[in-house]
């Protein structure tokens, strides 16, 4: 029923913005118990606040994330789409599993406003999911491929020892390349360029903001 399915999709989501989610896949930063060139002494304050504040914001867009596929597997009609919205949403649950053992490892925490960006992600996919599967798809397409840009910039700007973060962001953004390319081969469409630029700002915003807050 709809309304079982809603209830259990708010459950998941409460233990989202709460930072309760478990992953299902190890963590792929390498561990300090067999090498210690990749402890986090090496980072100076600074480097570390900074770190933080790039992880907060992956922190943040992997909330989004779990709000976005969890309101358009409840807006198709179609098995195969919820069951493929079900897996990509598994993964960045491993995704926000990770961040959030960042942040604590850094002594930072997540964004404050983590139940604003949640339920801002969740209508913008409940809506999206309403427009039709391939506009739904296809605005997963494009989510996928600027938050790949975005890891792919973390990248640059992440301290080159700090290799514990290092891991995290890339292989996120593997699993994102993923999703795009998936999305894609499901029939998703490509938006129209003032959506992809209203998409980018928004984007903007929320990652401007999550880094400090």
């Amino acid at each position: 029923m709809f309304s079982d399915s809603l209830i259990s999709e708010l459950d998941r989501g409460l233990r989202a913005i709460a930072g309760i989610t478990q992953a299902s896949r190890p963590t792929p930063a390498p561990s300090t118990d067999s090498d210690a060139s990749v402890s986090d002494d090496s980072l100076t304050p600074q480097e570390r606040r900074h770190v933080a504040g790039l992880m907060r914001v992956n922190h943040v867009g992997e909330v989004c994330a779990q709000a976005l596929y969890q309101a358009q597997k409840l807006a198709t009609k179609r098995p195969e789409l919820r069951a493929a919205f079900e897996h990509a949403g598994k993964e960045e649950e491993d995704h926000l599993a990770w961040t959030a053992h960042r942040l604590e490892e850094l002594g930072s925490r997540p964004s404050l406003l983590n139940p604003l960006w949640y339920a801002g992600a969740f209508a913008i996919g409940f809506v999206a999911g309403k427009c039709g599967d391939n506009v739904s798809l296809g605005f997963v397409s494009e989510t996928e491929r600027q938050v790949e840009h975005h890891l792919e910039s973390h990248l640059d700007d992440l301290p080159p020892h700090d290799l514990r973060s290092r891991a995290i962001v890339d292989q996120m953004r593997l699993d994102e390349i993923e999703h795009g390319q998936a999305a894609r081969d499901a029939g998703g469409i490509e938006l129209p360029m003032p959506v992809q630029r209203v998409m980018r700002a928004a984007a903007k915003v929320m990652t401007t903001t999550a880094y400090y807050i």
